[in-house]
């Protein structure tokens, strides 16, 4: 019953999600009450979410003052330089900048923080969304693509616990996966160059005026067509009396123009955290302080990766140098909190929300339950393929529960029984991680909450579009690591 009442109840919430019935906040909170009642948690449901909810009070407290130190750092101009760097580089070609985004959200994982990884790239790339009308879920969906993928090194968690988990040196885990690894960038980096070449036809679709097509390669050349002129005559989709953007060259043969100014693009009724980022006259700019925040910013991140201090109280430390520095004035300050306010109870109230989830699925026995079952209908005849099945299960049961309950509680399990068969445990931690781009997106991961709530981006959107694909970016990379030996069947 209990495995029941677990499967049904996750099944529910992603339904829910998806269909936009619930936000994930209401979601999170109401039905695991009603399966926990089911369960027969009765009056005790109440301690088990508490229970829970201790442990989450200092992701929030992390997330809450993340949020108010990079979001005053944006309304101080920190940003503004990079994302004009990014302009200059990208260009304003949806692809590069799509590709760009995975690039920059894969180099930043390398600290092994997500929630570190999403509030930089989110920082520098979503103005730069907003100003070419782009889609700030296609950020998400690539962020957290790159990010999940580059969760298996081995600082960023999953691989450690792996290996402490089954008693073997995290290097043994690791290093046979890195082609894996490399495979699994690849592939990201290919659905983002696919991501941002639909983001460049919807973009041409739907404003035509501005994002028209030149119908002959000649127009792309010498520099004088109707873009340059600025006229929009002589050039077929142009609206009169409206300016062509200049043109690039086109990618394989079909053209695209792209804008020669995008702040044409800004839309003063986007969020506020971006409004800040593209308002050139913003009150809040402080250019005299650039380089006092540089520095600060750059300290806060060298003791993020040392991680001789807890984080939430670096970033508590952090955003009240900087308030401080920054807005002297009292009234200021509160200022600057209630601007942040809307992203903070966002993701804070969802990181609260996400224990009921935890807390009932732990307190009523459902993740023992669904785990030992999942152990029990595995055939006998499949047992020399037991990397490969942990591997499968490590994508949806990494998404369903914490990575401490699968590779503390799950992992030792199967790992027990594919010794029968022969089947090494280097080998079951190896494929037991494969699963991460996926577990990454899962509503129980704060640093994905942190993202979408950044962004402004619902969670079931970034749901329908990045889950298929981190399920066949952690397919690609079991599959690659079976051809290459490091999981190995017995």
């Amino acid at each position: 019953m209990l495995v029941i009442l677990g499967f049904a109840m996750i099944a529910v919430f992603m339904v829910l999600i998806m269909t936009k019935k619930l936000t994930p906040v209401l979601a999170l909170i109401i039905v695991p009450t009603v399966f926990g009642l089911f369960a027969g948690a009765g009056l005790g449901i109440g301690d088990m979410v508490m229970d829970s909810m201790k442990s989450m009070t200092s992701t929030a407290a992390l997330l809450m003052f993340a949020i108010i130190y990079f979001g005053l750092m944006i309304d101080v101009g920190l940003f503004d330089p990079l994302v004009k760097f990014i302009l200059r580089k990208l260009g304003n070609d949806p692809a590069k900048v799509v590709l760009g985004t995975a690039i920059l959200a894969a180099a930043v994982s390398l600290d092994g923080d997500g929630s570190t990884t999403f509030i930089l790239t989110t920082a520098a790339m979503l103005p730069v969304y907003l100003r070419l009308k782009m889609s700030p879920v296609v950020l998400t969906c690539v962020a957290g693509l790159a990010n999940g993928t580059m969760n298996i090194l081995p600082w960023g968690g999953p691989t450690a616990r792996a290996a402490t988990a089954l008693k073997i040196d995290v290097n043994d885990v690791f290093v046979p996966m890195i082609p894996s690894l490399v495979a699994g960038l690849v592939v990201v980096l290919a659905f983002s160059w696919l991501l941002g070449l639909q983001e460049r036809n919807r973009l041409r679709a739907t404003a035509p005026e501005i994002w028209g097509v030149p119908d002959t390669a000649a127009e792309f050349d010498g520099g004088t067509s109707a873009g340059a002129s600025g006229t929009g005559a002589g050039r077929k989709g142009g609206a009169p009396g409206v300016a062509a953007p200049a043109v690039d060259r086109p990618l394989g043969g079909a053209g695209v123009a792209v804008l020669e100014r995008t702040e044409a693009l800004v839309d003063d009724h986007d969020s506020a955290m971006a409004d800040t980022a593209l308002d050139p006259n913003r009150s809040t700019l402080r250019p005299k302080l650039f380089w006092f925040n540089l520095a600060l910013t750059v300290a806060v991140m060298v003791v993020l990766v040392a991680n001789v201090v807890p984080l939430p109280f670096v970033f508590m430390v952090g955003a009240a140098i900087a308030l401080l520095v920054n807005f002297p004035k009292v009234k200021d300050q509160g200022a600057q909190l209630i601007a942040h306010a809307p992203s903070i109870v966002a993701v804070v109230s969802m990181v609260m929300a996400a224990a009921v989830l935890t807390g009932v699925l732990k307190g009523t026995g459902m993740v023992e339950a669904m785990s030992a079952w999942l152990v029990q209908i595995i055939p006998t005849s499949m047992g020399p393929f037991m990397a490969v099945i942990t591997g499968v299960l490590s994508i949806p049961m990494t998404f369903f529960m914490s990575n401490d309950a699968f590779y503390f509680g799950v992992l030792p399990v199967l790992s027990e029984t594919a010794a029968h068969y022969g089947v090494g445990a280097a080998d079951m931690a190896r494929a037991s991680i494969t699963g991460q781009p996926f577990h990454l997106q899962s509503p129980l991961v704060p640093a994905i909450l942190l993202l979408v709530s950044l962004a402004k981006v619902d969670l079931g959107d970034h749901h329908k579009k990045v889950l298929w694909r981190t399920a066949v970016i952690s397919l690609v990379m079991l599959g690659v690591g079976m051809l290459t030996g490091a999981i190995g069947i017995g």
